[in-house]
């Protein structure tokens, strides 16, 4: 059974349907590229919150 990666899935996808998957590869592109913000944003968040309530 496949793994279901990324990779996998848009190797497969490119021999299926080449057009969907220069789309998917777009969007996993952008996902890459922002993904390490929304994780520093979601740190933050966790910070603040432990904060406004007095969790160390």
């Amino acid at each position: 059974m496949p793994n279901g990666t990324p990779a996998d899935v848009t190797e497969r996808l490119a021999q299926i349907n080449p057009s969907l998957a220069r789309q998917a590869r777009k969007v996993l592109d952008v996902n890459k590229s922002e993904r390490h913000i929304r994780g520093g944003m979601a740190t933050r968040e966790k910070y603040l919150h432990q904060m406004q309530n007095g969790i160390k």
